[in-house]
């Protein structure tokens, strides 16, 4: 891994040379609005785009358009149609490949080597999965004949599609965020209306053009908006023709979303935040575990719900871990993400960058140490990163989500010390361990209160593994076949026979 200059990042070379509009999927209709908005390249602080601004009448318009496709057409029963439209969709999403990614590059701020893995293709074998998983799914279930009063009853249940999707995604990891739901649900029989997020609302609407333009989804299955409306996602969370709502963001917004829902009971699944531990045991080897630990949280800037922010370490190797893992730090090449050798992008926006720097900056007051990064960089809008030594377990930095490559480190006394400050936090969606004995590792794993755990660097993430976390990083599960479960009800019935 080459070692950039951390002075200032290079100059932007690439992404998207010209100017680059969508339009919202309405009703089958690709279409512009009155009102746009502003799509920023976060990695220069320069306009790279627009989008249109939907209003709370297109949103309904949306709603309306799902509501009359999911009731008077044979979306919902015809599978062999479902996975035709699938097919469709995964062999445009490969051919458009290049396209997308210069795309998401220049509006999301991801690095190129992340475009390779999981910030575009390998997000687009999601809908190769559920058109697959579709095929054999059984959607019926027969569970055997009971004799009632002389007779005998056959008892059987059925899996149909819950209805009508409000989808709306996180600016993170768009194209991972809006499949993940999309997939799913259309597997399922559902339609949806999906709404990209404010500051990268352009590779959203592009998925929308793309199923316009390549794919035989009838009118209404997909709905795609933009919007910086606050109303408009208040319609897609308490419209009365919406079945279900399936968000991604901050526990703060799911938390309104579910109260919003909860007037109507729909269905509601969440994948919210995370403050996730890495655990390095005592018989670890602390150069494998530093540079994990470096490269994790550095990843897309730290800009990743289930990335492990806080580093436990025994108490007598704190001091090692933190040199070991500054030195690390030293070699991730940040700078310009269309470079292929750049390994971190740049924050969002100048806003979430002002909130990382705020949070680091007050740790130091609190009493954590600064070991090296803690700066902005400018331009675009790049943070350095960042290692706080000596955390406090119960302080702001351990306890609050960062979103930035920013890493702190909190000492514990002995195995049991260690799930104890992991299970300390109100989230529960992932973690990972580093041990020398593989069993002792597991057995730890076992007992932290998380959706996913990695083992010595074990990667959990793909379309056939569930997704998701406990207490507050969510509500339910996407990807793997409880990804497609979470839209599916089920009907039971009994016959007599006669």
């Amino acid at each position: 891994m080459r070692t950039h200059d951390h002075a200032a990042p290079a100059e932007p070379s690439g992404g998207c040379a010209t100017p680059v509009t969508k339009r919202l999927l309405i009703d089958g209709q690709l279409r512009t609005t009155a009102h746009t908005f502003e799509s920023i390249d976060p990695a220069t602080g320069v306009v790279m785009g627009h989008a249109p601004n939907a209003s709370v009448e297109d949103a309904e318009a949306a709603v309306h358009a799902a509501r009359r496709a999911f009731d008077t057409t044979d979306w919902a029963t015809d599978v062999d149609l479902r996975v035709r439209c699938l097919d469709q969709l995964h062999t445009a999403l490969v051919e458009h490949k290049e396209e997308l990614r210069e795309l998401t590059i220049a509006e999301v701020g991801a690095t190129r080597m992340l475009t390779n893995a999981n910030q575009l293709e390998q997000p687009i074998e999601i809908i190769r999965y559920y058109a697959d998983l579709l095929r054999d799914y059984p959607l019926s279930q027969e569970l055997g004949a009971i004799e009632v009063r002389g007779q005998s009853h056959r008892r059987w249940v059925e899996k149909e599609a819950v209805g009508v999707v409000s989808a709306i995604v996180a600016y993170n990891y768009p194209h991972q965020l809006a499949l993940a739901k999309l997939g799913p649900a259309l597997a399922a029989g559902c339609t949806v209306v999906l709404k990209g997020a404010p500051d990268t609302p352009l590779v959203t609407l592009a998925l929308g053009e793309l199923i316009a333009e390549h794919t035989d989804i009838p009118p209404g299955v997909v709905n795609v908006l933009s919007s910086t409306e606050v109303a408009v996602g208040e319609v897609l969370s308490t419209h009365p023709e919406v079945d279900a709502v399936t968000f991604t963001g901050s526990t703060v917004v799911g938390r309104k979303i579910m109260a919003a829902a909860s007037a109507t009971l729909k269905r509601v699944f969440l994948e919210l935040g995370g403050k996730s531990a890495l655990i390095v045991l005592d018989d670890a080897d602390l150069a494998t575990a530093a540079t994990f630990a470096a490269f994790s949280i550095c990843s897309h800037a730290g800009q990743g719900c289930a990335i492990t922010t806080r580093l436990l370490v025994p108490r007598a190797q704190h001091d090692a871990i933190v040199e070991q893992v500054a030195a690390m730090l030293g070699h991730v090449s940040y700078g310009d993400p269309n470079d292929p050798k750049t390994y971190m992008g740049p924050l969002i926006s100048a806003k979430q960058r002002d909130k990382v720097d705020g949070i680091v900056q007050r740790a130091v007051t609190a009493g954590a140490r600064l070991v090296t990064g803690g700066k902005r960089v400018d331009p675009g809008f790049f943070y350095a990163p960042t290692l706080l030594a000596d955390v406090d377990p119960d302080s702001e930095l351990a306890q609050e989500e960062v979103f930035g490559p920013v890493l702190a480190v909190i000492p514990f006394d002995d195995d049991d010390d260690a799930v104890r400050i992991a299970n300390n936090s109100a989230y529960g969606l992932s973690g990972g361990v580093m041990s020398a004995d593989n069993e002792r590792a597991i057995a730890l794993a076992r007992r932290i209160r998380s959706g996913t755990f990695s083992i010595n660097g074990g990667n959990y993430f793909a379309p056939d593994v569930p997704f998701g976390g406990y207490k507050q990083s969510g509500i339910g599960r996407e990807m793997g076949t409880a990804g497609l479960e979470e839209f599916l009800e089920q009907k039971s019935f009994a016959a007599v026979v006669a």
